[in-house]
């Protein structure tokens, strides 16, 4: 899973800040349990603060029961990836992105390696509609293999 590889950049400068260790990986549970819980947001330098904001508004904002122990960022994450490719963005150019606007660090070879991943996993969904006769599912995999194809 991608979700799993990111990684927040400034995590130990987020750590000296708050006073206790804060784990890398973006995704794991207890960095998302400090994200909704433990960090005075008004006490971090506007960088910093942006980049923590972004990845509260743009992950981890859903009404699940178990947030954000749910899915639903790591979900999100995945989706905002696919749909930077589809913008156009090239795995480099995602990778730039994450780290400016979120300050996560993901690799562009695992971009790469994901990406890859899913066109063959929408192409499998494409063959399986087809042979089920579902068009509507043929056309929409196929929409999305030409936006993640470039």
């Amino acid at each position: 899973m991608i979700a799993a590889k990111a990684r927040f950049r400034a995590a130990k400068k987020l750590q000296s800040m708050v006073g206790y260790r804060i784990p890398e990986k973006v995704f794991s549970g207890p960095f998302l349990e400090v994200m909704v819980s433990n960090i005075d947001y008004d006490n971090l330098d506007r960088g910093l603060r942006e980049q923590l904001m972004n990845i509260f508004k743009d992950f981890l904002d859903c009404r699940c029961r178990d947030s954000p122990m749910c899915g639903c960022p790591e979900r999100k994450f995945t989706r905002t990836i696919l749909e930077l490719r589809m913008e156009g963005l090239d795995h480099r150019g995602i990778s730039q992105v994450l780290l400016d606007e979120y300050g996560i660090e993901l690799y562009p070879m695992d971009i790469m390696s994901f990406l890859e991943e899913s066109v063959h996993v929408l192409e499998a969904v494409c063959d399986v509609a087809e042979i089920e006769g579902s068009e509507e599912i043929v056309e929409k995999t196929k929409d999305a293999l030409r936006g993640l194809e470039g």
